[in-house]
């Protein structure tokens, strides 16, 4: 087992008591705070390998009393084992925000555990990656040639319509194929409000733009298979739910086609229509509310990728930026 274990390691090196209580504690997080399958996985993972690590540290199964004695040289320990085994910054970040997320739950069970030693530990700093957002002409061009001109007209609408809402809208891809045959009429309504429900359960209006509602309404024309209130509203070629990898390969053929970068994918649509929203004064607010962020600060992001374009144009157009005096 690694030093800062694994899921399944992990479940190992746990007591039966404290492995209840880990089982508890994400059926807690997917009942009440809806968060996804992945989530919830990923922080199993995490807080398994912790107390994994425990295990390996000072021997024996990690339990209740183990995670009570933990002090600053320990998570101090933990935290650089986990560099060794080649964890980045961010990813130690997400491992430590689940285990505090346990401990808190855990503290409020138990009257005397007191998780104040974890709970101090500060997160290793990252810089989160900017977006890579496409110009607004590759936009405009990944619309055009989306779909291949060997598919169905049906299939090459729905791959259209699919793509002017991540772009028009600023959807996920999860958000465009989670509608149904109940949205049909309001995502093919310009000006109307689609009601999205987006990570965490967390709901929202996205206005549909001309373009979008009339990219919908000709894949809704052209489809073959009924639109029904609780079917999926963009199908697959056998009439089941459309596959995102669809999406992602039409969109992997219109980047080669267009000679765009790897980071041209279907969720670079979504970054483009918070970028190019904001360049033309957009404001931050409401950006945020039509992306669906919870913290304002998710948002923020997109005014350092205007900010890097704006001095890219500068670099290549300034005379004296391009001087080599």
């Amino acid at each position: 087992m690694t030093a800062t274990g694994g899921a399944s390691a992990g479940r190992l090196a746990i007591s039966p008591a404290l492995r209840d209580a880990l089982a508890t504690w994400l059926a807690h997080l997917g009942a009440l705070n809806e968060a996804s399958d992945h989530t919830i996985n990923a922080y199993r993972a995490d807080v398994a390998g912790f107390l994994g690590f425990l295990a390996l540290h000072h021997g024996g199964a990690a339990g209740l009393d183990q995670l009570r004695a933990v002090e600053t040289r320990d998570m101090r320990a933990w935290m650089a084992a986990a560099r060794a085994e080649g964890r980045n910054s961010r990813s130690l970040a997400r491992a430590l925000s689940a285990l505090k997320g346990f401990c808190r739950w855990l503290a409020d069970r138990e009257d005397d555990f007191d998780p104040t030693a974890i709970l101090s530990t500060r997160a290793p700093r990252h810089q989160r990656p900017l977006p890579r957002p496409l110009d607004e002409d590759a936009a405009r061009e990944v619309m055009a040639v989306i779909s291949d001109d060997k598919s169905e007209p049906w299939v090459q609408a729905r791959d259209v319509a699919v793509a002017t809402l991540l772009y028009g809208a600023g959807l996920r891809i999860s958000e465009a194929l989670g509608l149904t045959g109940r949205d049909a009429a309001t995502a093919c309504k310009a000006g109307a409000s689609l009601r999205i429900l987006g990570k965490g359960g967390k709901e929202r209006l996205v206005p549909v733009i001309p373009a979008a509602a009339e990219a919908t309404a000709r894949y809704l024309q052209l489809c073959p298979y009924p639109v029904e209130p609780d079917t999926a509203l963009f199908r697959g070629v056998r009439g089941g739910p459309l596959n995102p990898r669809m999406i992602t390969r039409a969109m992997e053929a219109a980047r080669l086609r267009l000679g765009l970068p790897a980071s041209a994918t279907p969720h670079a649509l979504r970054h483009s229509f918070a970028t190019h929203l904001l360049a033309a004064g957009g404001d931050l607010r409401v950006i945020q509310e039509l992306l669906g962020h919870a913290k304002l600060a998710t948002t923020q992001i997109y005014t350092s990728v205007d900010a890097a374009r704006l001095m890219e144009v500068y670099a290549k157009a300034h005379p004296r930026a391009k001087s080599t005096d």
